[in-house]
């Protein structure tokens, strides 16, 4: 039985984060640019968020994603997800919890795939909130599309490699102590066994940040995303993560629960914007009433909430899904309709809020043109939202047969006359029915029989 109650012990901690997040780390997002939540040398900022991560591991919630034995506390997905809709509020939140992407995702295939020198050397250090890390995989000239990229790691006689080629948009390059990078090692099998991942430290010879880029409304040269390149960087059978040709099955291990995580912490962003929109209502006086009694302000409201309650259960449920099969792909579909929809829900739910404030509700003294954009980057971080429509459909399309007949299995004829085969002396019986009956009777009278 599914319950929606949270159990006791858990509920109190999640209460615990919720007035947490809202009175001591929220008010960091005033004070700092996002980005600054991943240089670890600001010592400002650090100053602020080391106490606060130690609060955080006092209450047991120190990168909750991880199993016990690495310092998480092994929570489901479940746990997990109601969790990330509260550290969502704030852009501070997911660092100061050790749970800040990418390097939730790093610090995941690093503990399940990485060898012990990998871990004590890069794991630890990331889970100890010293170090941050960055993922390099989408390219310039194919975005996400593996097929596309060009970035070899070629074996040489001595059983070394060298890394050739460029990554586009890989994420805190510009702060990372390593990175984690995809690399075709065999370009004559099918892709999807023929790349590896390489953990790479970010000093080592060859690595190169060509530019940092920054979203739309980042001045030039200060954005987060770097664009690398990668001349002849030396490499050994030591800087594989995993075994050659596994990067696919990795990378699948790593994006699944992060997928959901971010869809919730956009639950939390959604939700943000709607506390907003509804104190608005509440506080403005025009036109002879306050807002909120306004229909057209009422139906936004209303359409704003439904939308968000409508996904913020579907995230839990596909949540809930991956801890019961404990199967990524049987789950892919959910996954990827949840990925998507949190880029709709916060679009929608912000754009509502900044009609609803006027003027003030565009200009840059509320935070709504900064939560807009970030709506339209989960449209295309993690994959574009096309590609996860293709993945819904196709799972879905898996679950249903062709009709072999040359009309559809619900074609009313042709089920008119089923119907009518199964239940004959039934039908005899006096009483009211459907004139599709005496429809189907004339066309078998008349020797339409095999047109049924």
């Amino acid at each position: 039985m599914w319950s929606f109650e949270t159990e006791p012990e858990y509920q109190q901690k999640l209460d615990w984060v919720r007035a947490f997040v809202r009175e001591k780390i929220e008010p960091i997002d005033c004070l700092f640019h996002q980005d600054q939540t991943y240089v670890v040398d600001n010592q400002s900022l650090r100053a602020i968020m080391k106490p606060l991560m130690a609060e955080v591991r006092e209450q047991g919630l120190w990168a909750c994603h991880l199993p016990k034995a690495l310092g998480g506390s092994g929570y489901g997905q479940v746990p997990l997800a109601l969790l990330n809709e509260i550290l969502g509020r704030s852009w501070f939140a997911p660092t100061i919890f050790g749970t800040a992407a990418p390097d939730t995702g790093n610090s995941e295939i690093l503990a399940h795939f990485g060898t012990e020198a990998q871990k004590r050397e890069y794991l630890q250090p990331l889970l100890d909130g010293d170090i941050v890390s960055c993922y390099a995989m989408t390219e310039p000239q194919g975005g996400g599309d593996p097929k596309q990229f060009t970035t070899r790691a070629v074996r040489q006689p001595d059983g070394s490699w060298r890394l050739t080629g460029r990554k586009w948009y890989a994420s805190n390059a510009r702060w990372a102590k390593f990175l984690i990078v995809f690399a075709i090692t065999d370009p004559d099998v099918p892709v999807y066994q023929g790349a590896s991942l390489f953990v790479i430290p970010a000093e080592r010879a060859g690595v190169r940040i060509l530019r940092n880029v920054g979203t739309t409304f980042d001045l030039p040269g200060t954005g987060s995303e770097g664009y690398i390149e990668f001349d002849g960087v030396p490499l050994t059978d030591a800087d594989l993560l995993g075994k050659e040709g596994e990067a696919f099955r990795i990378a699948q291990f790593r994006l699944g629960g992060g997928r959901v995580h971010h869809a919730m912490r956009s639950v939390a962003q959604a939700g943000k914007a709607f506390d907003m929109m509804c104190e608005r209502a509440l506080s403005r006086f025009t036109q002879g009433s306050q807002l909120s009694e306004k229909q057209m302000v009422q139906e936004m409201i209303a359409d704003a909430w439904m939308e968000i309650e409508q996904f913020r259960l579907f995230v839990l449920r596909t949540a809930w899904k991956i801890d019961k099969y404990n199967d990524y792909k049987r789950v892919k579909e959910d996954i990827s309709a949840a990925k998507t929809l949190a880029s709709r829900v916060v679009v929608n739910t912000v754009t509502k809020a900044m009609k609803i404030h006027g003027a003030l509700g565009i200009s840059n003294e509320m935070p709504f043109g900064d939560m807009l954009f970030r709506g339209f980057v989960m449209g295309t971080a993690d994959g574009p939202d096309a590609v996860h429509k293709v993945v819904i459909a196709k799972q879905i399309l898996r679950k249903y047969q062709p009709s072999n007949d040359l009309f559809p299995t619900e074609h009313l004829v042709k089920g008119v006359g089923a119907a009518m085969d199964r239940y004959a002396a039934e039908l005899a019986l006096p009483g009211d029915k459907s004139p599709w009956i005496d429809y189907v009777k004339q066309l078998r009278a008349e020797g339409h029989a095999n047109a049924l």
